[in-house]
């Protein structure tokens, strides 16, 4: 019987590894990728999740207990012993219920409106072509990069001289026209092709009739993506609804929830509550919603 030297050996098992090496690096190396890529984002996902799962779980909190396992750290802080409604017990019983009511209808009426207005602003803009537009969009661009603040009391000014300070009017009316809603619409309305609008003005048709029947029935994603952006401007609002107005009716849910912050006491599981449903409403239109907007920002070119 023959042996194999050392080397022949060598050799024979190189030949025999060289498959399993092959699979390894065909196969091995993009399950191992996928599997660090999971494990990331699941990290990543917990880290992002762990606050608003804390302010969920202190909602349900009493008040001296909120902060008794966070620090040190204590898995009591997510999963409660002591549940109570405490918190949403005295959201009910104060000035909240009415701030989300109003809120809403603020909300509402500026989306509508809203739409209405910087859509045919954005249809002057895409499609006639009249002296000093170029300038006019310039600084319809220009009014979405200057900052609310510094608009805040010049605006605040006009509402005090018209008397219309504590009102709807005076919370809807400085959210209507907005810059980069203008800027979405005219965008679409810009890939609109001319010859359709063209046909339907030899077809007898007005331009407002153009614009009702021939450019809205096609303008549903950036319609709700410009009235996602109205209405998530108006919910998050606190600035221009603490300065504008100081009566409880007219009160919106951002100032609302800072109620719950006093001099000498913070009712933080009062406000984990509110937060908690000042958040459910633009969460779950955004989770609805998001196709349109993601095909409207692929559309106007903001991506590029």
């Amino acid at each position: 019987m023959s042996q194999e030297s050392p080397r022949q050996t060598a050799s024979t098992d190189a030949r025999q590894t060289k498959p399993l090496r092959r699979w390894v690096r065909r196969n091995g190396g993009p399950i191992a990728g996928k599997a660090l890529a999971y494990l990331a984002l699941t990290v990543l996902s917990v880290v992002t999740l762990l606050p608003l799962l804390w302010s969920v779980a202190s909602s349900f909190t009493p008040l001296n207990d909120i902060y008794k396992f966070a620090v040190p750290f204590s898995w009591h802080a997510l999963l409660p012993t002591n549940v109570t409604l405490q918190a949403y017990q005295d959201l009910w019983a104060s000035t909240y219920p009415r701030a989300l009511f109003n809120t809403v209808l603020v909300c509402a009426v500026t989306v509508v409106a809203g739409i209405l207005i910087n859509s045919l602003a954005g249809f002057a803009f895409a499609v006639f072509n009249f002296p000093g537009k170029r300038v006019l969009f310039i600084l319809v661009l220009i009014t979405f990069l200057v900052p609310f603040e510094v608009l805040a009391l010049p605006l605040f000014v006009i509402i005090n001289t018209l008397h219309l300070d504590n009102s709807y009017q005076a919370l809807i009316l400085p959210a209507l026209a907005n810059g980069i809603v203008v800027f979405l619409f005219r965008q679409f309305f810009i890939d609109t092709p001319r010859e359709l609008l063209e046909a339907a003005r030899i077809d007898g048709l007005g331009w407002f009739g153009v614009y009702v029947r021939i450019v809205i029935p096609i303008s549903t994603p950036v319609m709700v993506s410009a009235g996602l952006v109205l209405f998530l401007s108006q919910w998050q609002a606190f600035f221009w609804p603490l300065l504008v107005t100081n009566s409880p009716s007219y009160q919106m849910v951002q100032v609302a929830l800072s109620t719950f912050s006093g001099q000498y006491v913070t009712k933080w599981n009062d406000i984990f509550a509110g937060s908690i449903i000042a958040t459910i409403v633009p969460l779950v239109l955004l989770l609805t919603l998001q196709r349109y907007y993601v095909r409207t920002i692929a559309r106007t070119g903001l991506t590029d």
